[in-house]
């Protein structure tokens, strides 16, 4: 099962303990942060799959940090869920008109909160990729997160995955490591680029028994590409 990621902004730890306990216990990955310079440093490593971000932080609102994200080329496709104990009408519409998919009021019990992520993520994710890829044998579901070679599933890891993604998304084409670090990893991440060469190999590795490692080749000088052809 590869996690989907959760950043989690919340400037009491004693919430984003308790939201953490749920998450993982659903089969969530979090980060978390603070507040809203410690949430961009975190969205500097890794853009997660959604954010839980609380409306009353310091120094940034959690309101105001959303509409940053919403217009940063990197993070605006990620659903954001706001967490509040603002529960006037205003408030929520405010939200939903900064670009906030979702809005919890405390107190919320950690169950409704991770059945709102579910149902945010199932909305955010475009038709078109929830449809299952196939080739040649090789298939990849968005929606389960399993990757399967002649009906047999492989264990994989979730870079490895988000890359095997993006790869069978766009076959056929060269991408060089920098490129690849920008569409997989996220814009302004602190990867160095043959961290993108371990990866490779990492899915090379677990499509390898099947064959299908084939499909992922070196382009000398140039990048990597996913093709059929050899």
């Amino acid at each position: 099962m590869n996690e989907k990621t959760i950043l989690v902004v919340e400037d009491e730890p004693a919430i984003r303990e308790m939201v953490g306990f749920a998450l993982t216990r659903a089969g969530f990955q979090m980060d978390e942060a603070g507040d809203a310079h410690e949430a961009h440093a975190r969205l500097a490593d890794r853009v997660p799959d959604l954010i839980v971000v609380d409306w009353m932080l310091p120094g940034v609102s959690g309101i105001e940090l959303a509409r940053r994200l919403k217009r940063e080329d990197y993070t605006r496709e990620v659903p954001i869920i706001m967490l509040t104990a603002r529960g006037e009408e205003d408030d929520k519409v405010g939200a939903l008109d900064a670009g906030i998919d979702d809005y919890i009021t405390k107190p919320f019990s950690p169950r409704e909160l991770v059945a709102r992520i579910k149902a945010v993520l199932r909305r955010s994710l475009p038709e078109e990729q929830a449809k299952p890829l196939s080739v040649d044998g090789l298939t990849l579901d968005p929606a389960s997160h399993r990757v399967m070679a002649n009906d047999k599933p492989l264990e994989i890891g979730p870079t490895e995955f988000r890359l095997l993604h993006f790869f069978m998304t766009h076959p056929e084409r060269v991408y060089s490591r920098s490129q690849l670090l920008d569409r997989v990893w996220g814009r302004n991440t602190y990867v160095e680029e043959r961290t993108v060469d371990v990866h490779i190999l990492r899915l090379r590795k677990a499509l390898s028994p099947h064959g299908c490692d084939r499909y992922v080749q070196t382009v000398r000088g140039a990048g990597y590409r996913f093709s059929q052809q050899g």
